[in-house]
């Protein structure tokens, strides 16, 4: 059996995570005073204090933000600290990451896999449909994609859409119906909004997007695509599936388009 002090510094280690505890981490790492800390976040030291001893209540946005900008100016702060900051001061961040900040949380290995993936189409998507990135293969049976960056409007504002894809209505629909679900688990993620704002203007989305269908889309299917310079047409097995990023859960999807 072990004896009292040993038991309370176990209990230590395995007590739940707080804000004032990763807090006085990120500070303690870049060698800031809580003076200095404070001073450049526009509070009190008192208050820091209290902040890391858990004896004042969660901070509030624009306290938070302060201070991660002062300590973003030592070591700049990844994007899982910032945003386990933000969870543990009971705060959701306002701001959808970017598509360059969700290529940036690939691990060069995830990245890699894509090439790994030949001839299968592969691509990472963000829940925008943005192409975070792609392989070869993806891009040549996908023409005009890699200009366009985001499948939504590259298959409602780009012709070639139409010609490549050999069940043009049934991918729209698909398509339309994946974003509705998605926007409907984050009604308030504002680049959701904003792209469905932005496809308002591309009469076959208002079309698909009014007709209020409400269906999960398969994550398995079969999709058919035609070569617009041969009239080739060639079918795939479609997957897709999030990747399990700490830093931005369910923001990044992985699809394969499986030659059959």
């Amino acid at each position: 059996m072990t004896g009292d002090g040993e038991s309370r510094t176990v209990a230590d280690e395995i007590a739940v995570p707080t804000f004032g505890q990763a807090l006085r981490r990120l500070r303690d790492e870049r060698g800031f005073s809580r003076e200095h800390l404070a001073y450049s976040a526009g509070v009190s030291a008192s208050y820091v204090t209290l902040l890391e001893k858990g004896e004042r209540g969660n901070p509030t946005r624009s306290v938070v933000e302060a201070l991660l900008r002062c300590l973003d100016t030592m070591i700049p702060l990844t994007a899982t600290d910032r945003r386990h900051l933000f969870d543990l001061a009971g705060l959701r961040s306002e701001d959808s990451p970017t598509p360059e900040e969700l290529l940036a949380s690939l691990t060069p290995d995830e990245r890699d896999a894509l090439h790994l993936f030949h001839p299968t189409l592969a691509a990472y998507l963000d829940v925008c449909g943005n192409v975070l990135d792609a392989n070869d293969a993806w891009y040549a049976a996908l023409p005009g994609l890699r200009e366009e960056r985001n499948v939504f409007h590259w298959l409602f504002g780009n012709p070639v859409a139409k010609l490549v894809e050999a069940d043009w209505q049934t991918e729209a629909r698909l398509y339309v119906l994946w974003l509705r679900m998605t926007l409907g688990r984050t009604p308030d993620d504002p680049a959701l909004n904003a792209l469905v704002a932005d496809l308002a203007r591309y009469p076959h989305f208002r079309h698909y997007w009014t007709d209020n269908t409400v269906e999960f889309t398969p994550p398995v299917r079969n999709l058919r695509l035609r070569n617009p310079n041969s009239g080739q047409t060639r079918e795939y097995n479609v997957q897709a599936g999030p990747i399990q990023s700490e830093t931005y859960p369910e923001r990044i999807v992985l699809l394969l388009c499986l030659p059959l």
